[in-house]
């Protein structure tokens, strides 16, 4: 898993740039993942089930078009899952508000500064990490345990 950028239209962002919400870039993760231990619709019902789909350009207390709900897919048949299981969550009512959640192909994704990789194990007792992320890790694992690596 990679965190970084994607979305935009600045080549090479910072974090910095990123953040003032001028790039257009959206904070995302590559997933490198065998399809054979777990399928993308898998991922995307966890995606679905750790973050808040309906909020527009918002996460928690994280507000702009940086933190904006985005599945950026690599290929035809991702568009066509992501876009079914967004039909098959608003047909079964799980929110009461409409997802908007963009999916969009991607175009470049760029990999965030290494501060970035492995935050929320390396700074667990940060505010933000124990009042926003743990929270969000302890439902991926309850719910997702048999999906987990035995370090997440």
């Amino acid at each position: 898993m990679q965190p970084g950028y994607a979305g935009g239209y600045v080549a090479n962002p910072t974090y910095e740039q990123v953040c003032t919400g001028t790039t257009g870039h959206a904070e995302a993760v590559q997933i490198n993942f065998d399809p054979g231990t777990i399928s993308y619709r898998e991922l995307l019902e966890i995606f679905f089930t750790v973050h808040d789909p309906t909020t527009l350009n918002r996460q928690g207390p994280d507000v702009g078009t940086q933190y904006r709900s985005a599945i950026f897919y690599h290929t035809p048949e991702q568009e066509r899952i992501a876009r079914q299981v967004i039909a098959e969550l608003e047909a079964a009512g799980v929110w009461k508000d409409p997802i908007v959640t963009e999916v969009v192909p991607l175009k470049a994704f760029y990999p965030a500064e290494e501060y970035h990789k492995d935050y929320y194990r390396r700074n667990p007792e940060q505010a933000y990490c124990r009042m926003i992320v743990a929270p969000k890790v302890a439902k991926l694992r309850s719910l997702y345990s048999s999906k987990l690596k035995s370090r997440a």
